[in-house]
């Protein structure tokens, strides 16, 4: 697959992932890229969204829905008025707004609700939409604690509505790229993947005087939020699950308020590893103080590495004999050469500098695509296959993740979880 293959436009996006993935193996690993490539124009009108939280994320959701073939923003709702303010310049004039969730689903006229609100209120819109027979779309990470995520899941269950996770990765075309050359066995054998997040700001956001610090701040209180575990490690545990085909068996780690030190409930600096079958190993550091490494995963095989995010693969290259292994080889055969005193006697271990081959690139928007696959899933009233199983599996990892920092001590994934 060369770069030209991925020279995408947003409209052909699914159609062309759909071929350039064709196969078996992927076929198992994305599921969900067949039903999604049938979305055409819609003749029946587009799927009617109700948007619940308009802050910054919302907000931002409610332009990737515009840019949609077959989603419309029906109505949005926010608590706090000056957040439905500034959404009202991203959805037609006209547009019902409500301060409360439950009159927005008691005026009608959706087909399924957007949920970005904070963390915990995740789970208690998602059950008042189902309740009202609508599908939901909801903010990754599902819910603030895993019997919540389970009762989502068995709520949507009971009541035959969709419910998709926004894990935009899995309709990104260069992670689409990576699992396909993974799955051909294109470097080996995976054995580690490590993944970092670092940012460098206090997340902390200035307080209007008609607010509070709880309803702005409120990824930095424990109550609201798992901090970065939520925010932004559950993302790269879904990656991490989705490459290694398989869940942790236990996770064990480490977690501060290392710089920050601001009021703060959430770790500021987080460092953990996954363990998986087979003694693979999914290694994982957040902080916010440095932003050198930022966003990256690096899957590691036998024969090479892709890291998606940069979106190259490289293959691996042999390792450098030591000076001291190539004398002893040179004795052997009584061949004789000057090893100057004070050299280097060895080399040390250095990063791979090869630029890699692309992955492959394109004008496409996995955000957009991601309402696209759910719009279409709302109209046959068939989820996406796969989708929620990842999401699933990687919001139970952040949270036990964050369980294990806080107790100090390796934990196993738990028994008795929702069968997907």
């Amino acid at each position: 697959m060369t770069d030209k293959d991925f020279d995408l436009t947003r409209r052909s996006f699914i159609d062309r992932v759909l071929m350039a993935t064709a196969g078996a193996a992927m076929s198992a690993a994305t599921p969900w890229a067949a039903m999604a490539a049938g979305a055409q124009t819609p003749g029946t009108g587009k799927v009617r969204l109700g948007v619940i939280g308009t802050g910054d994320r919302g907000r931002a959701l409610i332009q990737n829905i515009g840019k949609t073939r077959n989603c419309m923003v029906a109505a949005i709702c926010d608590t706090y008025a000056p957040n439905i303010v500034k959404a009202q310049q991203w959805v037609p004039a006209g547009t019902p707004t409500f301060a409360d969730h439950r009159a927005m689903l008691d005026a009608k006229g959706l087909d399924a609700v957007v949920i970005a609100t904070p963390l915990n209120r995740h789970a208690q819109h998602s059950m008042d939409a189902f309740d009202a027979g609508l599908h939901v779309w909801c903010e990754k990470a599902m819910a603030r604690t895993i019997a919540d995520c389970g009762a989502m899941v068995r709520k949507s269950q009971d009541s035959r509505k969709v419910l998709q996770i926004g894990h935009q990765r899995m309709f990104h075309p260069t992670y689409l790229n990576a699992l396909r050359r993974v799955k051909a066995g294109e470097i080996g054998t995976i054995t580690q993947i490590r993944a970092s997040w670092h940012r460098n700001n206090s997340w902390r956001r200035p307080v209007p005087a008609d607010s509070n610090d709880r309803r702005i701040n409120w990824r930095l209180y424990r109550e609201s939020s798992a901090g970065l575990m939520t925010e932004l490690a559950t993302h790269q545990l879904q990656v991490g699950n989705w490459f290694l085909d398989a869940v942790p068996t236990r996770v064990l780690g480490s977690g501060s308020i290392c710089y920050w030190k601001d009021g703060r409930e959430v770790y500021d600096h987080v460092a953990l590893i996954y363990e998986y079958a087979g003694g693979r190993k999914f290694i994982y550091t957040s902080l916010l103080n440095n932003a050198r490494y930022g966003c990256e995963e690096q899957i590691q095989g036998s024969k090479g590495s892709i890291e998606p995010e940069l979106g190259r693969i490289y293959q691996e290259i042999p390792p450098k004999t030591l000076a001291l292994q190539r004398m002893q080889a040179d004795v052997k055969r009584g061949h004789k050469r000057t090893v100057p005193i004070g050299g280097a006697t060895w080399f040390p271990e250095l990063p791979v500098t090869t630029p890699g081959d692309s992955l492959g690139w394109g004008e496409y928007d996995e955000t957009m695509l991601q309402f696209e696959g759910f719009g279409e899933a709302v109209r046959s009233g068939r989820p996406l296959p796969g989708l929620l199983y990842q999401a699933y599996n990687a919001s139970v990892a952040s949270l036990l993740g964050e369980q294990a920092m806080d107790k100090g001590e390796a934990l196993t994934w738990p028994t008795g979880l929702v069968t997907i």
